[in-house]
């Protein structure tokens, strides 16, 4: 399986929910993604994915 990208949107499953995002920051054996937006603190809600967590949905290239 190949690793995400900068600008790819991804797929995870965080406490039994889905959600898509797009990939900020590639690490060794994670991703960091923005996945949302708090509208009370202004500011992207952001996690860390392990790359076996996610698949690509859409490439940025």
């Amino acid at each position: 399986m190949a690793n995400a990208n900068i600008g790819d949107s991804i797929s995870f499953k965080r406490e039994g929910k889905s959600y898509e995002g797009i990939v900020k920051v590639v690490r060794d054996n994670s991703v960091i993604v923005d996945y949302g937006y708090n509208e009370a603190k202004d500011e992207p809600l952001t996690t860390i994915v392990n790359h076996k967590n996610y698949k690509i949905t859409k490439s940025s290239s």
